[in-house]
């Protein structure tokens, strides 16, 4: 297993919370956008292969320009939690471990958007269904 690039301890986890809970805040109205707008480039591209070529070009340049903006949008507040040396496991579900040392071995503190603090823990090769109460 390769090692992580920081360990976080449960104080410097908890105090990360807060943040962490604003940002998927920020990511879930966006996350609608998103699916929003890939309907539309879906429906306006069914309608020019329906339509023997008619397109609507400016609707589905709008679009696609607003679909390009919110993933960025997502991506960039996703790498801001990355950066952090956090590992985000799901931007859908508001996923995160914190790689941390627990008896001389790497374990991760879990948490999941929602959750007031982190209460659990899981070994580095059994993810979230294999989380124990810390």
């Amino acid at each position: 297993m390769e090692e992580p690039d920081r360990y976080f301890t449960l104080q410097e986890a908890q105090a990360l919370v807060a943040w962490l809970q604003r940002t998927f805040d920020t990511i879930e109205p966006l996350k609608d956008e998103l699916a929003s707008a890939r309907a539309r480039v879906r429906s306006f591209m069914a309608r020019i292969h329906s339509n023997g070529g008619a397109s609507p070009e400016e609707e589905l340049q709008e679009a696609t320009r607003t679909l390009h903006e919110t993933q960025e949008r997502i991506d960039q507040l996703a790498y801001s939690i990355v950066e952090r040396g956090i590992l985000l496991r799901s931007v859908e579900q508001g996923l995160v471990d914190f790689p941390s040392a627990r008896d001389g071995r790497t374990i991760h503190l879990c948490w999941l958007a929602g959750e007031p603090s982190i209460t659990h823990w899981h070994e580095t090769d059994v993810g979230f269904a294999g989380r124990q109460p810390l």
